[in-house]
């Protein structure tokens, strides 16, 4: 399963926020910094109700979603590349996700210690970026003194490594995380010897008050973090109030929702931000059922049927034949799979079929 880890400077509300993405309270969320030391980890459902009519129409009682795994890291401060406050076991740790979710505190509370002393969301972005940014020139330089005997012998496989080590440098050094830095298939693969914290994929939380989710674009505070994360990382931010999303824990789902609305928000922030991790993390969504359940399997964009299967089953991998194959709109749409195969829609599809988001897949298989 995929990790998103949490991050961002102590009192940013990055606990607070897993325990309303997990809709528990299993992380400690208290005022003061490092209250959180080891990584909390919570799997996450991934809310899609396109399952809940897939249920309905194979009616069956039985819904198993998918998920994410979230990792709630500890807090970051200056000099954490150094090993400054927990900045050792905060690296170690973020090494281990797949995405980055950098949490950036946009709401004034006298009550809440900010460890800044001051509420300035470009600066502590700019505290957490350049503490990656230094560990991940810091692997480089160890990589190229690695290298550096090869390059005596004008190896070529070196010398080529050592251009493309020289380029992330450069860019590095520009302040720029090394996956805005734009490299051709193989200058990749040659990359890849070193994995960078500032290469996994990222996203921006920001974290406002309640009385800012109704329009946050009047909150000037969340507008400097959308153009920066835009500008400078090529990437989206969620707006959620994670105070408020974790007192919604105590309601059940129609409370909860009626209280939203009556905020004038529609989609609460936790569901925004879990649909925003799985795009970042470029997964997809098929389905499956039969007389007792319905479910959803996550498989990676571009991911043909043989390894969908195998999600299921090794066995489905190893002696796949075949995939009957139709989209949930369409299934919708006809109300059935044999008034789908009377209109044509309900294909079969072979080994190099690239699974799309939403198909509805019955796999033949013979081992």
């Amino acid at each position: 399963m995929l990790k998103a880890g949490i991050v961002g400077l102590p009192n940013v509300g990055k606990s607070t926020l897993f325990n309303a993405l997990i809709h528990a309270r299993k992380a400690a969320a208290e005022n003061f910094p490092f209250c959180t030391i080891e990584p909390n980890l919570g799997v996450v459902h991934v809310p899609d109700p396109r399952l809940e009519k897939l249920a309905k129409l194979a009616g069956v009682e039985r819904r198993v979603p998918t998920a994410i795994e979230f990792v709630d890291i500890a807090g970051l401060v200056c000099g954490a590349s150094q090993g400054e406050g927990l900045g050792n076991q905060f690296l170690s740790h973020i090494r281990e996700v797949d995405a980055i979710i950098q949490v950036v505190r946009c709401f004034e509370d006298e009550d809440v210690h900010h460890v800044a002393g001051s509420l300035d969301p470009l600066r502590d972005i700019s505290i957490v970026s350049t503490e990656l940014i230094l560990a991940d020139l810091e692997s480089l330089r160890k990589r190229q003194e690695r290298i550096s005997r090869d390059l005596k012998r004008h190896d070529k496989h070196a010398e080529a490594e050592e251009r493309v080590l020289e380029k992330l440098v450069q860019h590095l050094d520009g302040g720029r995380p090394a996956n805005t830095l734009a490299l051709h298939h193989e200058e990749r693969v040659l990359a890849a010897t070193v994995p960078l914290l500032t290469d996994k994929p990222t996203l921006f939380v920001a974290n406002v008050d309640e009385g800012t989710l109704a329009a946050p674009q009047a909150n000037p505070h969340v507008a400097r973090v959308q153009e920066y994360a835009r500008a400078h990382h090529a990437c989206d931010t969620v707006v959620v109030c994670a105070k408020l999303e974790s007192d919604l824990i105590d309601l059940g789902p129609e409370e909860a929702g009626e209280y939203l609305r009556s905020l004038g928000v529609e989609e609460g922030g936790v569901e925004a931000l879990i649909h925003a991790t799985y795009r970042l993390l470029k997964l997809r969504t098929f389905f499956t059922f039969n007389d007792t359940e319905a479910r959803a399997w996550t498989v990676r964009a571009g991911e043909t049927a043989p390894r969908a299967a195998g999600r299921i089953h090794t066995d489905f991998e190893r002696g796949f034949i075949k995939a009957e194959t139709i989209g949930m709109a369409d299934l919708e749409a006809c109300g059935s799979i044999a008034h789908a195969r009377e209109r044509g829609l309900y294909r079969m599809e072979g080994k190099d079929y690239e699974v799309k988001d939403g198909d509805v897949i019955h796999f033949k298989f013979h081992v």
